[in-house]
């Protein structure tokens, strides 16, 4: 029989907690464990655990801050049974999650698996645009949903499990703390270990609320790539460059515009926002998160394109170290 520890690192975000743990307690299939790190909030999470205290068999560790991945770490050392199931603090799951998840252990053999992430019908009209931009064939989010848009799927710790056996075999996650599950995945590849997509277990993944917040996020998602590149050159991909590509060409289609007095690159871009806008009004069905949709989806690809552009040139022109150019990307020890 395949048991599961699902694992939680959380920093704070009491409310979000409040509704991952709710969706749970629907669950089909009962028989799991919950493994809660809270990697120093600086607020009391204990009091919202307590809530589900003898319907949810749930156990609570509290540990310095170190981020993310190393808080993983720490809960899967404390995970009793056979896989490990990663999940952000801040998605919801459906009640047929853990019941789909063994059954697609089992149909799908694999050493570690990941599934997609959606915007759940409560969301606000900007968490959707955001999930829209993260998600769609029009950005690098495509893969997210959509297992035949990659020869190998990369689980994504929002929503991915791994055997326990295998994830202490390659030492769990790295000293990475932005970008900590593509390196996961690549280094299990690396040692002979296999990755599946299941595409019935999509959780509802908030992610950030506003556009500031998350233009920071996929920024630091593309500085981490070249770093990534680095640590796994047998899995660089030309499409990784894209998005840094996206925006040189969109201020040369200024510079073509305002020296040479011609529009046609930016009357390329012109065509690719409508195309954006075309298709986020048929997947949403709603004008306004669109609309919104084409702001996200530029604001993605320029900030994850010039953190790509960025890092790259700190690490590759300039020979910079990863921890030297980016010492916030990596785990306090």
């Amino acid at each position: 029989m395949n048991t599961i520890s699902i694992v939680v690192a959380i920093f704070n975000r009491k409310d979000e907690l409040f509704e991952l743990l709710n969706s749970l307690t629907f669950q089909t299939d009962k028989v799991f464990e919950i493994i809660i790190v809270d990697d120093g909030s600086l607020i009391d999470l204990r009091p919202t655990i307590e809530n589900f205290n003898g319907i949810l068999d749930i156990k609570y560790f509290r540990k310095d801050n170190s981020g993310p991945g190393l808080s993983r770490n720490y809960g899967a050392r404390r995970a009793a049974n056979d896989w490990l199931v990663f999940v952000d603090s801040d998605v919801i799951v459906e009640k047929d999650y853990i019941e789909n998840i063994k059954k697609d252990i089992i149909e799908i053999p694999c050493d570690a698996f990941g599934g997609a992430d959606k915007a759940h019908k409560g969301f606000n009209l900007m968490q959707k645009a955001i999930s829209y931009s993260m998600t769609s064939v029009f950005t690098t989010g495509g893969i997210r949903g959509n297992k035949k848009a990659v020869s190998k799927f990369q689980p994504r710790s929002f929503n991915m499990g791994v055997k326990k056996e295998v994830f202490e075999k390659v030492g769990g996650f790295s000293e990475m703390r932005i970008g900590e599950d593509p390196d996961l995945s690549m280094t299990l590849w690396e040692n002979g270990f296999t990755t599946a997509f299941f595409d019935d277990i999509a959780v509802y993944h908030k992610r950030r609320v506003d556009f500031g917040k998350f233009s920071k996020q996929v920024y630091q998602f593309g500085c981490a790539r070249p770093i990534l590149n680095q640590r796994h050159p047998n899995y660089v991909k030309i499409s990784f460059a894209f998005p840094s590509l996206f925006l040189l060409g969109y201020v040369l289609g200024f510079v073509e515009y305002f020296v040479l007095g011609r529009g046609f690159i930016l009357a390329l871009f012109g065509l690719y926002t409508f195309m954006v806008l075309l298709h986020a009004l048929i997947v949403t069905k709603n004008v306004a998160i669109a609309a919104m949709a084409v702001v996200s989806t530029y604001i993605q690809m320029f900030s994850y394109g010039y953190g790509f552009l960025k890092s790259w040139i700190l690490l590759n022109v300039l020979k910079m170290k990863p921890e030297e150019a980016f010492p916030k990307h990596f785990h306090k020890n």
